[in-house]
């Protein structure tokens, strides 16, 4: 397996790697279209995109899984702290150490850029991310989350 970091140049791997997950689990609620390609295209020009951190594991030249963060930083306590965003692992490679591998190298990788000690993210309801969230090394959970329209 092979980590990398999601670059304008890894877009189609991206795609293929969105494609084949959809093919496995219809229920993402979105498509992949135009609107979503030329989205994902712009963010790598927009600078509010300069601290998402998105790694892709690779395996026989596919990328099988993907894990996406971004910093969050607050003048509450001047801290700086990282937003798990999103984490998955297509289903046949799945149980087999994808999904820690790109934990590990996100964390590695906050850590060395920008010192980050702390990473939060939203736990999905569904059983099997439960499972893998509280198999976590050196992970607690302690809040909830909630998702607020603006």
């Amino acid at each position: 397996m092979d980590i990398q970091r999601f670059t304008r140049e890894r877009i189609h791997d991206v795609l293929a790697f969105e494609t084949a997950l959809r093919a496995e689990e219809a229920d993402w609620g979105w498509t992949i279209d135009d609107a979503y390609l030329e989205s994902v295209r712009r963010s790598f020009d927009d600078p509010r995109f300069d601290h998402s951190l998105s790694l892709l594991a690779y395996v026989d030249g596919m990328v099988v899984g993907r894990v996406d963060s971004t910093l969050i930083c607050s003048r509450f306590d001047g801290s700086v702290k990282a937003y798990l965003d999103w984490i998955c692992v297509l289903k046949g490679h799945r149980h087999q150490g994808v999904a820690q591998a790109l934990m590990q190298a996100l964390r590695t990788e906050l850590r060395s850029l920008y010192g980050i000690d702390t990473l939060i993210g939203l736990i999905a309801g569904n059983a099997e991310a439960q499972r893998f969230y509280r198999a976590l090394p050196k992970a607690n959970i302690r809040d909830e989350g909630i998702w607020i329209d603006c």
